[in-house]
């Protein structure tokens, strides 16, 4: 009887700790997955923003002198404009990672020359075209020019992982009953291309544009080619988002009029702009530099305690690192400084890098104490110097006043950002606490904003 009991109470441990565990964690599981990339067009643009997958590349994205480039980024700020969002790009080498980040909800979207095919149209919805694309073989003037594909023999021909390269390779192998072997590897299409110029390897393949780009400065590439005639290429969003999929595919069909075949050109069809881009110091693809400051920045972020590229990112959104730019405003110099902050913090020639930089310098750590004791966490606390340097620290001010008022949370940017926006509100203007009065606050936040997206890509593309 004492077996039976104990035998009993065993079984009904494990059904109510392991069955039900298992059953309840399963459908937890699952429901948490969904949640986490449920989110169509709607949900999109109530959380404010969409993720794009993007190739940091020659064409795609990359900076240069300090400014954000590429042909697919410039589309994509074009497409968030439309869509009334603000835009993060998360760069994704690995093209089946892509898929993966799409699924799993990292990314909305995948903005790369994808073709269509019955594997990738089961994971995922493609848009109308964006345009055609070729796909070329690239060898150098010591492979020598080949005219059938007998021709290469034996040789090893190697491809991106994750492109329709392969694919296209073998079905050519198997139905001509050639010898040559494919080979897929990890390194980007430009790697590959840059290895052929090396001699490294022989062959590799590219989409026609990369390898016209990179052309343009390897005179011993031969493109001539083509493994595939001219096929549509998409971009492509998860099958649980139609409306955003709508969205994109009236958007492409407005701008296929003009707007996407003039940014093409900029990018594909003007190999000058493409050899300097691609091989100044001053671009991500060939250097680490944003500008020619970029020494001054370093000392200026030094004595803030500062990552260098976030530094960077507010005088590029302030003068674009132009010494003598002046605003409407009468503000001056790297970090545009009106004439009275000029004079406080000892900048006597706006016009002298130097002084002008570590005139804002000073500025800025005299922000950072006054925020200091009210933000103590130095992540939330940049944002409200930020703000300040924008705004004014007055107006900022009244805002953390108003969240303490209301209840919020006073060291969070987040809520504080939020009674900001609200100082154009006479309700809240008006407020006996607050002292600066009226302002445009939605600026202040949307220049935060700004400054923290380009200070998240120079993060992405340039060593710290």
């Amino acid at each position: 009887m004492k077996k039976a009991l104990i035998l009993f109470f065993s079984v009904l441990i494990l059904f109510l700790f392991g069955i039900q565990c298992t059953f309840i964690e399963k459908n937890l599981t699952s429901k948490f997955k969904k949640d986490t990339y449920i989110l169509d067009l709607s949900g999109i643009q109530n959380r404010g923003f969409i993720r794009a997958a993007v190739d940091n590349n020659s064409t795609g994205y990359y900076i240069y002198r300090g400014r954000r480039m590429g042909y697919e980024y410039e589309l994509l700020r074009d497409l968030a404009k439309r869509l009334n969002v603000q835009l993060h790009l998360v760069l994704v080498s690995d093209i089946e990672r892509a898929f993966d980040y799409l699924q799993e909800g990292k990314v909305d979207l995948i903005a790369m020359n994808l073709e269509k095919s019955k594997e990738r149209s089961a994971k995922a919805s493609f848009s109308l075209p964006l345009g055609k694309m070729n796909t070329v073989l690239v060898g150098n003037e010591a492979s020598g020019k080949i005219s059938a594909w007998e021709e290469l023999g034996s040789d090893t021909v190697y491809v991106r992982e994750g492109t329709v390269y392969k694919a296209q390779l073998c079905m050519l192998k198997d139905s001509l009953r050639l010898d040559y072997t494919v080979i897929p590897t990890f390194d980007h299409e430009e790697s590959l291309i840059d290895k052929v110029a090396e001699g490294k390897i022989k062959w590799t393949v590219a989409d026609q544009n990369i390898a016209q780009a990179n052309a343009t400065y390897y005179n011993s590439l031969d493109i001539s080619w083509k493994i595939q005639q001219e096929g549509d290429v998409s971009w492509v969003v998860r099958q649980n988002s139609p409306k955003l999929l709508s969205a994109l595919d009236n958007w492409l069909v407005e701008k296929q009029k003009r707007f996407i075949p003039d940014v093409y050109a900029k990018y594909f069809l003007n190999p000058k702009n493409s050899y300097f881009r691609s091989n100044s110091p001053f671009s991500s693809l060939a250097g680490n530099q944003i500008s020619v400051y970029d020494d001054l920045i370093k000392n200026g972020a030094e004595q803030l305690g500062w990552d260098w590229r976030l530094l960077a990112s507010l005088v590029y959104k302030e003068s674009r690192f132009d010494t003598v730019a002046t605003s409407y405003a009468g503000a001056k110099g790297l970090l545009q400084l009106m004439p009275v902050t000029l004079e406080r913090f000892g900048v006597e020639n706006p016009n002298d890098p130097q002084e002008s930089l570590m005139g804002g310098v000073r500025y800025l750590r005299y922000l950072d104490k006054f925020w200091i004791e009210r933000v103590p966490d130095t992540s939330e606390r940049l944002k409200f110097i930020l703000a300040s340097y924008n705004i004014g620290h007055g107006h900022v001010e009244d805002a953390w006043k108003l969240t303490m008022k209301y209840g919020e949370n006073t060291q969070t940017w987040s809520d504080v950002s939020r009674f900001l926006e609200l100082k154009s509100d006479p309700d809240y203007y008006t407020d006996p606490i607050v002292r600066s009065g009226f302002a445009k606050g939605h600026l202040a936040v949307n220049y935060v904003k700004d400054v923290m997206s380009v200070f998240d890509s120079y993060k992405a593309l340039v060593q710290p």
